[in-house]
């Protein structure tokens, strides 16, 4: 190949090479969901998709190609989400409005044809969940910036819905404005969190001066923006897309670490993957007593399981127990040294889910 037209004409044939392999691909897959629905086996299988990423990753490298994991995963997880849509068309609940970063973060695992329904609360999540009006929900569960989320641990307690994925998801925002030019900017939009943490981005822009009007989230600065020529909102880049919105600078945050967890729950459980986070809601019989977490914590060093994290909260209930404690640690729920441990605490250990675990 050595002109330009020869490399796109060469382009076009690997195309139409590849949309006919696709389509074999999803003839087999809604074979899959026949299967699957007469077996009532769940459609999505995080573990099943890590595997399929990882022998991918292991041929891409074998054969020196240009694609690394994360491309693998990026164009991959696409698929993904069209193959579950063909086996069963899914309904996601998450917490809105639309363009929040939930939106985002669930609009990233399970693609752009699936259904979503916004929910005003993380309570309204659950709630959804339970009565069967979605098939999984999309959750914070914790920040860098701004810590734990309470509410959803509080309702992890008490519901019967699993966390069946983690999404690990940096936080950066957009600056979107139908504004030709920086100076034609009066006004500019977004939660009041959002002015704090992009305030050196206004102040290199001039922007410092201009109109700051708060609003209860970034998608509704996003949709202010959308019918104000002479205004910007900072938004994510879900928002700005939704809602048409042309973004004139990503990732304007002072500080470009910043992630969030969330949650994706649903009501089944995940096979052994290898490579597998576990949760659990801990309330010790003997707490007030001198050394009791100590103690517990002791029988997890022993079968060398690896905890990632541990929160207390309290109880809200009156059991005798004053503090809970939320465990994340790195094993399934069925491996044999967690039912060994899991043996000594029958009565003080609720289990929440066991997952594939996510890339930070």
């Amino acid at each position: 190949m050595n002109t330009l037209q020869e490399c796109r004409e060469a382009i076009d044939r690997l195309d139409d090479t590849m949309i006919r392999l696709l389509n074999q691909r999803m003839e087999v897959v809604k074979r899959v969901g026949e299967i699957k629905h007469d077996s009532g086996t769940a459609v999505y299988r995080p573990e099943r998709e890590k595997a399929i990423i990882e022998r991918l990753d292991s041929i891409s490298k074998a054969e020196d190609g240009e694609l690394n994991a994360a491309a693998i995963e990026a164009i991959f997880l696409e698929i993904f989400a069209v193959s579950r849509n063909i086996e069963l068309p899914e309904r996601i609940a998450y917490l809105g409005p639309e363009g929040t970063f939930t939106h985002q973060a669930a609009e990233s695992r399970f693609g752009a044809m699936s259904e979503y329904l916004s929910m005003g609360s993380i309570n309204a999540v659950f709630k959804t969940l339970e009565a069967g009006r979605a098939k999984f929900g999309v959750v914070p569960i914790e920040s860098r910036r701004d810590g734990v989320v309470g509410e959803t641990l509080d309702l992890l307690a008490k519901s019967s819905m699993k966390i069946v994925a983690e999404i690990y998801m940096p936080i950066h925002m957009s600056f979107a404005t139908k504004a030709e030019h920086v100076q034609d900017i009066k006004r500019v939009y977004s939660k009041d969190k959002g002015f704090g943490q992009c305030q050196e981005f206004l102040l290199e822009h001039g922007l410092d001066t201009v109109e700051l009007i708060p609003v209860e989230s970034t998608a509704k600065a996003a949709i202010l923006a959308a019918d104000d020529n002479e205004s910007a909102a900072i938004c994510s880049h879900i928002a700005a897309k939704l809602y048409g919105v042309p973004t004139m600078f990503e990732n304007i945050e002072d500080v470009h670490n910043n992630s969030t967890r969330f949650f994706i729950l649903s009501d089944f459980k995940n096979g052994i993957s290898g490579s597998d986070k576990t949760s659990v809601l801990v309330r010790l019989k003997d707490a007030k007593e001198p050394g009791a977490l100590v103690h517990f914590l002791q029988d997890f060093d022993d079968e060398k399981i690896n905890l990632s994290k541990i929160e207390s909260r309290p109880s809200k209930e009156n059991d005798g127990f004053g503090y809970w404690f939320f465990i994340d640690f790195y094993a399934h729920i069925d491996d044999a040294n967690v039912q060994r441990v899991l043996a000594q605490h029958t009565e003080e250990m609720t289990w929440l889910g066991s997952y594939v675990k996510g890339e930070q």
